[in-house]
């Protein structure tokens, strides 16, 4: 008999601490629905008292998002613990989720306590948020570098005071697939009432194990598995949700487990979060790569011409990524690129179906053909819920060659009517940005800024993300154009507008 996994995605917390990624409420809240889409069993939203907004996004997924646990992340201490109570009020699943290290190296040079200390932090932490909410995760932050009895003392003072999950993290990715395996199994044979319990796990991926690991836990006896879309996260991110469901999907007859999850809203979910974090699938990445199932080689070629499975062990279709890419061009019309929505399993109001249309001859017409990609990058540049205090009228660059600067001018609406500056740089882009700079009037610091192309070809659509910094903090804008340098303007200004949103703008 099959054996059900949860799957626990933290891609909302563990994911978002990602260098570089700073998402919005409004950016959570699509991705949530993402998650419910793909039937995941646990969201994990975010760290209420690691900020404002982290509380403020957890609490609008509690509320608006329904089906899944939501899970809010805490220290194993009372003000952490109110937080994520508070935050996960309006929650219709809610979860605590606890946590304090056990590893020598961290109670001694982070925690500053001894063992005795920890287990005592345990058992208050757990008893604490019992009498708020049933359902109470622990974790042993560095549990894969804890001695192995004190870890059993840990994980039995947790149950006993009401844990219904204990989760085994491999915080610094440091352990292998055999140990990994032993340890989950000599939890499972001296941890008092862990039967009675769910056993999760969580790996990073610093040596590159972090989904063998979390596959070798579940066949010693895990049951739920943490994990991100693309495999985000601290250092080197997390385990890939995508490549332990596959591997799961794909080796069934091996691993003898199953999960809910829907395996059809895969790419999909690589590709929103992939946008709206700025941070690129690279193109060979196992299961959601761009050459995942591009064949080279003429002798592979021939063999997926006569029968797919001979270099294929998964069929695209089953991931929800379409097998032929080319779809429509300029003499399309409604109905047809209202099918393709459909095919691509969009089911949006006609509202969005017109704004989207209207984009799509846009495009039309720049392009000689539209594939899914792009109107899959149409969908996700939405129009942004954020006030438009900047929006791009029009932009000019004169540049003569690389030895010389180039000079831009750009046209900006706001409210109060049209702006117009001109600036010098050592480049079209960088003379853009700084026009746009003198344009809002302040000092704008430029974090990173990153350029692709959507698909192949010499009109690929291009998509432009900046970051950009103020105060400590990271806001990041994304831009679409087959004009690379509009692309780049427009996600400049979309970046300025998230900052003027979230800080006002700066004093005199």
């Amino acid at each position: 008999m099959e054996r059900r996994i949860k799957i626990f995605d933290t891609t909302l917390r563990d994911g978002e601490q990602t260098p570089g990624v700073c998402l919005d409420m409004h950016e959570k809240l699509e991705i949530a629905r993402s998650l419910v889409k793909l039937n995941v069993d646990i969201i994990e939203a975010g760290f209420p008292i690691a900020s404002p907004g982290d509380f403020k996004g957890v609490s609008q997924i509690a509320e608006c998002i329904k089906g899944p646990v939501i899970a809010g992340l805490s220290r194993a201490n009372k003000k952490d613990i109110d937080a994520v109570v508070e935050a996960l009020k309006k929650a219709e699943r809610p979860r605590v989720h606890t946590f304090i290290a056990t590893s020598d190296i961290h109670m001694e040079y982070k925690l500053k306590m001894s063992r005795d200390q920890v287990l005592a932090a345990t058992e208050e932490s757990v008893r604490y948020a019992k009498q708020f909410i049933e359902d109470i995760e622990f974790s042993a932050e560095d549990a894969s570098r804890s001695d192995w009895g004190f870890l059993c003392q840990v994980y039995g003072k947790a149950i006993a005071a009401g844990a219904t999950v204990i989760n085994v993290p491999d915080t610094v990715g440091y352990t292998t697939p055999d140990e990994y395996g032993a340890l989950i199994r000599h939890l499972r044979e001296h941890v008092p009432g862990i039967d009675k319990v769910d056993i999760s796990v969580h790996c990073h991926n610093d040596l590159g194990l972090a989904v063998a690991n979390s596959l070798a836990a579940v066949q010693a006896g895990a049951n739920q598995v943490e994990c991100t879309i693309n495999g985000l996260g601290e250092r080197a991110g997390n385990a890939a949700l995508e490549e332990l469901i596959m591997a799961f999907y794909t080796r069934r007859d091996y691993y003898k487990v199953t999960t809910g999850i829907d395996t059809k809203q895969i790419y999909r979910a690589s590709t929103q979060v992939s946008a709206l974090t700025g941070v690129d699938v690279q193109i060979n990445k196992a299961i959601v790569g761009d050459n995942a199932f591009a064949h080279e080689s003429g002798i592979h070629q021939h063999g997926v011409m006569n029968n797919s499975l001979t270099y294929e062990i998964i069929s695209p279709e089953v991931i929800g990524m379409s097998r032929n890419s080319i779809v429509l061009g300029k003499h399309s019309g409604r109905h047809a690129f209202e099918e393709r929505l459909k095919q691509l399993d969009y089911n949006l109001d006609s509202e969005t179906v017109n704004m989207l249309f209207a984009k799509f001859k846009d495009l039309a017409d720049r392009k000689k053909v539209v594939f899914d990609q792009d109107i899959v990058a149409l969908i996700i540049d939405k129009p942004s819920v954020h006030p438009a205090w900047y929006r791009l009228v029009s932009y000019q660059v004169v540049s003569s060659g690389s030895a010389n600067a180039a000079t831009a001018s750009v046209r900006l609406e706001t409210s109060n009517g049209i702006t117009e500056e001109a600036s010098c740089g050592d480049g079209p882009v960088d003379a853009v940005f700084k026009a746009i700079e003198q344009a809002v009037g302040f000092a704008i610091g430029l974090k990173d800024y990153q350029l692709k192309a959507i698909t192949a070809g010499e009109d690929a659509l291009g998509e432009s993300t900046v970051w950009i910094e103020y105060n400590g903090a990271v806001y990041n804008g994304r831009g679409l154009s087959t004009d690379v340098i509009e692309a780049s303007a427009r996600a400049y200004i979309n970046a300025i507008n998230k900052r003027l949103t979230a800080c006002g703008y700066p004093e005199a």
